[in-house]
């Protein structure tokens, strides 16, 4: 029982039940709740830890849960129970449907294909992010290399693809590809003089056999061997071309003129020289007795050459290297090289997207281990490979999984860039999946067959990435 101060003081608490001290304001004790509508610890009925009423969260998260099952839940329920009908979508065909996944040629080869990005594309991808975030870490023009390496991010995949079409376009005048990869070989292998070029029946030259031509009769000393060809367009002619002339040499040597018996408007004699007629300058001339080649020569501007007195008696040959045709570069979108190079124009375009992200770890590694590393010895690879590597593992592991969920629907590069002759030795799945359902002999049974398999694909890779995102919520 409590007792009123006068002077309205505050009530004496009343003294505590094990004790004969009277309890202090100030001292914790218990707190008994009996308004109506409240639980223990003082929580409203229907409230959440947060205090927000449950049936209003749910209305909130109603329209997402609607749209989630409407664009998520509902396709791939539909897309299992598809999967089991025939192409009429009228018949139970049980596993056909799967069974023809692993028997159909097609797609098998876009199942072999999809292995072939998955553990290609990610991996380049990754590691020349982290080559490119290390290398360009203490450079002063690091952040503009990024930028560059990261601006194909901001291209979409139909731009990528129809730049790479024309990148790797079979002419070299036109495909970057294949004019750098020309001009390479031809820096180090003589491209051929005239591949047009050719003798005509009145000329005394046949052909030699693996597409040389060499005289009909053989050359003898003192007289003039004449090599005409035609064939060869004049604008293509080399530009210090002189006319032809003949020539005369030594006693015993053998001497001729190899020109282009072709007159610019007409007018010329065949099988002899005219003023307007060019000499054909560089010409290979080998002179040729019992199947060995016992002397050569080149021609000069003007397309005489002469022959030691060993080619007295020989057959006059001009090798097949002269008319060989041009170097004309890799066929780079035909059917082996094809997925390798759409490979490439992935990487070029998600390289820069590794190369930010593992830059942002980089940037939290804690320098002192680095320089510990150092001043204990280690050279710059030893503290890359046992270091940094080792620290950027996270970062390196969320990069790759990402690649790889993108890669296994990889869709819109394979169907711009490779053309319809390759279209099926690049094929992959997603493509295959939109053959399957949209193409003219269209077959939604399989088509959804597809798209459960590759529902079965990603499954494991996102189960990997929710896991590595659970445990480091939990550190």
């Amino acid at each position: 029982m409590t007792t009123a101060a006068a002077g309205g003081a505050e009530p004496v608490p009343p003294a505590d039940k094990h004790t004969s001290a009277p309890r202090t304001p100030d001292e914790p004790g218990p707190v008994r709740h009996t308004s109506a509508g409240h639980g223990p610890g003082g929580r409203a009925r229907g409230r959440s830890v947060t205090g927000t009423r449950r049936l209003i969260a749910a209305l909130f998260l109603a329209p997402a849960l609607v749209l989630l099952g409407a664009l998520v839940v509902y396709p791939i329920v539909y897309s299992v129970y598809r999967s089991f009908l025939d192409q009429a979508g009228t018949g139970f065909a049980g596993l056909d449907n799967y069974k023809a996944l692993f028997t159909d040629d097609t797609i098998r080869t876009a199942v072999k294909n999809n292995a072939i990005w998955v553990v290609l594309a990610p991996t380049v991808s990754t590691a020349l992010g982290l080559i490119f975030a290390v290398l360009t870490e203490r450079i002063r023009w690091g952040t503009a290399f990024k930028l560059v390496v990261f601006m194909p991010m901001a291209i979409s995949m139909l731009a990528a693809g129809i730049i790479f079409r024309l990148v790797y376009d079979a002419a070299p005048e036109r495909g970057v590809a294949n004019a750098v990869w020309v001009g390479v070989h031809d820096t180090f292998n003589e491209s051929s003089s005239y591949p047009k070029a050719h003798p005509l029946p009145v000329h005394p030259l046949k052909a030699g056999g693996g597409g040389s031509f060499v005289t009909k009769e053989p050359a003898r000393a003192g007289q003039q061997v004449h090599l005409p060809l035609v064939g060869v367009v004049p604008a293509n002619m080399p530009k210090d071309a002189k006319p032809a002339r003949t020539t005369g040499a030594a006693t015993g040597a053998v001497f001729g003129t190899a020109w282009l018996d072709f007159t610019k408007g007409g007018g010329g004699r065949p099988n002899a020289i005219d003023a307007k007629e060019l000499g054909l300058k560089g010409l290979k001339v080998e002179a040729v007795k019992g199947g060995e080649v016992v002397a050569s020569a080149t021609a000069a501007a003007d397309g005489t050459f002469t022959l030691p007195a060993a080619a007295d008696g020989a057959l006059i040959r001009l090798p097949a290297s002269n008319f060989a045709e041009p170097y004309h570069g890799v066929e780079w979108l035909g059917p082996t090289l094809v997925t390798p190079g759409i490979i490439g124009s992935y990487v070029w375009m998600w390289a820069g997207f590794a190369m930010v992200l593992i830059a942002a770890g980089l940037a939290g590694l804690p320098r002192e281990l680095l320089e510990a590393a150092r001043v204990d010895g280690a050279n710059e690879w030893q503290v890359f490979r046992r270091i940094t590597v080792p620290m950027l593992a996270p970062v390196l592991v969320v990069v790759l999984v990402t690649l790889m969920i993108n890669v296994l629907k990889i869709f819109d590069l394979v169907f711009i860039i490779a053309p319809g002759s390759s279209q099926d030795d690049a094929n992959v799945l997603a493509l295959q999946l939109y053959r399957s359902s949209f193409g003219t002999d269209a077959d939604l049974g399989i088509g959804s067959a597809i798209a459960v398999l590759l529902l079965l694909l990603v499954l494991p890779v996102m189960y990997v990435n929710i896991r590595r995102i659970r445990k480091e919520g939990r550190r």
